[in-house]
């Protein structure tokens, strides 16, 4: 399967893309949980070049490969705290919003407050809807995993 989309994206594309990742990182969340939502998110829209993404950035941040290889299975597994725990579920809530499901719930929404700042929770929304976004083009374009576009 060929890459659809051909060149490079604009300057003004890339800088708009910048300032949300600079806002997002600047929220007060550890950068390895940034990286498990994001992980989540793409797993669940089977997104490959944000699934291979996610698990480099985890692992540069010093991410264990037996904890990426069970954020699938995250709720089966004891190697994720309750505040990860809470994070992942949220981000899963946001993404699954098709065929009538619940999506974000008061319950799952007042966990994460339980674990996070205001601020906290903008990041963690802000990570899941940001990845969303890329998971979405990708799928459009086809992009491949270990490429950029």
């Amino acid at each position: 399967m060929e890459a659809r989309l051909k060149g490079t994206a604009s300057p003004e594309l890339i800088e708009g893309i910048t300032k949300l990742y600079k806002v997002i990182h600047s929220g007060g969340v550890d950068g390895r949980l940034l990286s498990l939502v994001h992980l989540r998110v793409s797993q669940i829209n089977g997104c490959s070049p944000c699934v291979f993404a996610s698990v480099a950035s985890a692992k540069k941040a010093g991410e264990t490969d037996e904890r990426l290889h069970h954020v699938v299975a995250w709720r089966e597994t004891s190697f994720f705290t309750d505040e990860e725990r809470a994070a992942l579920a949220l981000a899963e809530a946001a993404t699954r919003i098709q065929d009538g499901a619940p999506g974000v719930t008061d319950e799952i929404w007042d966990h994460a407050a339980d674990h996070f700042t205001g601020e906290q929770l903008n990041a963690i929304t802000m990570e899941i809807a940001l990845t969303n976004f890329f998971n979405r083009i990708n799928h459009t374009i086809r992009e491949q995993a270990g490429k950029t576009w």
